[in-house]
């Protein structure tokens, strides 16, 4: 919450506060209202979706959920040609809406009822995601196959973290959601954004399925991330640069968004010659010597150190840590 009522009543803003307050009861002041905020707070989910839970017509729901975004309840985020909503959790009145949901009893009928056909959306987007990722697995696993297992560079890079506490993470090019669930149990909150919607989609699901509430993903370009600067205390770039034209590009972008402090991890291939990876998996670079990322780094004011190498069979693995000077500008 980006100001929180507590700090707000100690600079004195009871009467933005009041305003706040009675503008978010009166939007859930109606039992529909009140149902799309417990099942937004469950998972994201489109108006489709919601329409189908509910039984009700789309311009209905669609209506309800327009006076829950302007009072600050729900947050909307478009993808394509869907919109998803949530419930907010950046908002002025994101306690408000979370404390409107745990007010709902657990064991009402009507709740118990849409959580019933939440679970069935969710098992068909799952189902979804599953056959997209078998259709691809023979692909990726063709890369895999050529460096060290990825539990090891999810190990290396939780190590090159370290055991700072992590506020706000972001992947960039987060795929299947992989590294927010490898970082979900140690962040308070996490931001996944990729151009894929279909990896999106894998992402939300296998999110949804392990329960992290707190993780969300979006479409988004790594060249503009429309994201707040100062907003992340970490960063993470995972096999995302040698898919990039402009990596320095994407690193600028990157840095732009931690907070003074905030660490920027890249993972990515050493220089390498297997060809086959250009022609027939859209790799726009094969590979990095670690003086090109630590360059990109500098010129984006960043603080780097020298990379953490895992060698394994015709690839081998680089973790950069960069962070971003305390006094730098913003």
């Amino acid at each position: 919450m980006n100001d929180s009522w507590p700090g707000a009543l100690r600079a004195g803003k009871w009467g933005r506060i009041m305003e706040l307050l009675l503008q978010g009861l009166r939007a859930a002041a109606e039992p529909t209202r009140l149902r799309l905020l417990a099942l937004c707070a469950h998972a994201e989910l489109t108006v489709t979706e919601l329409t189908q839970i509910l039984g009700q017509s789309q311009p209905r729901v669609s209506r309800h959920l327009k006076l829950l975004c302007e009072a600050g309840l729900l947050e909307r985020h478009r993808e394509g040609t869907w919109a998803y909503y949530r419930l907010a959790d950046t908002s002025d009145c994101a306690h408000l809406a979370r404390t409107l949901v745990d007010l709902v009893p657990d064991q009402d009928d009507g709740l118990a009822r849409d959580l019933s056909r939440l679970a069935g959306i969710k098992q068909t987007r799952a189902a979804a995601a599953a056959e997209y990722f078998r259709a691809n697995a023979d692909r990726w696993d063709e890369i895999r196959s050529l460096y060290v297992p990825e539990q090891e560079v999810e190990a290396a890079l939780q190590k090159a973290i370290g055991e700072e506490p992590i506020s706000d993470f972001l992947d960039i090019g987060t795929g299947t959601g992989r590294i927010l669930e490898v970082f979900a149990p140690r962040i308070d909150r996490g931001t996944g954004i990729d151009l894929s919607h279909e990896m999106l989609q894998v992402a939300r699901a296998k999110l949804e399925q392990a329960g992290h509430r707190h993780c969300q993903v979006r479409h988004g370009d790594m060249y503009n991330l429309q994201l707040p600067i100062n907003e992340f205390d970490v960063v993470v770039l995972h096999q995302v640069l040698h898919y990039a034209e402009e990596p320095a590009s994407v690193i600028s972008e990157a840095a732009q968004t931690l907070r003074p402090g905030g660490r920027l991890l890249v993972v990515d291939f050493a220089a390498h010659d297997q060809e086959f990876l250009r022609a027939e998996h859209q790799h726009r670079w094969l590979g990095f010597e670690p003086g090109q990322v630590d360059a990109w780094c500098a010129a984006a004011r960043l603080r780097v150190r020298a990379p953490v190498e895992l060698a394994g069979g015709q690839l081998t693995v680089l973790i950069w840590l960069a962070v971003r000077e305390k006094d730098a500008p913003s």
